[in-house]
């Protein structure tokens, strides 16, 4: 069975969130901070494990570019400069599957880090 793709992409920039269907019926709203502070590339997730790199202040970066990246991903431009994370479609799925965990997770590293914040978001 191939993974699920999406049938549907939609940048909210005034909400900074992305709607993403997949031809499976899941359907996801992330937030760009979400997307940004789960990026994939190696500035944010290092080279291995526990080399992931926290990333702060992201609660109002935007998406201010979608670029497709052949049939399998995109890469996603954010109005902070970063723009080197390839969300293939199952990045992206799977980001969204495990939204919350995720989140929970990124909050209490911020928490650890003693940089809290409000847990609206996410």
């Amino acid at each position: 069975m191939s993974s699920p793709k999406p049938v549907s992409l939609v940048l909210h920039q005034s909400s900074r969130a992305l709607e993403i269907e997949f031809d499976d019926g899941a359907h996801y709203e992330l937030s760009c901070e979400y997307l940004r502070v789960h990026s994939p590339s190696a500035e944010v997730q290092g080279h291995g494990p526990g080399q992931e790199t926290l990333q702060l202040n992201k609660q109002n970066v935007n998406i201010t570019q979608i670029e497709p990246v052949g049939a399998y991903a995109v890469c996603l431009h954010f109005d902070d400069g970063h723009n080197t994370g390839i969300y293939s479609w199952e990045t992206l799925y799977r980001l969204g599957a495990d939204k919350e965990t995720n989140w929970k997770r990124y909050l209490e590293r911020l928490e650890e880090a003693g940089h809290g914040r409000p847990a609206e978001a996410g």
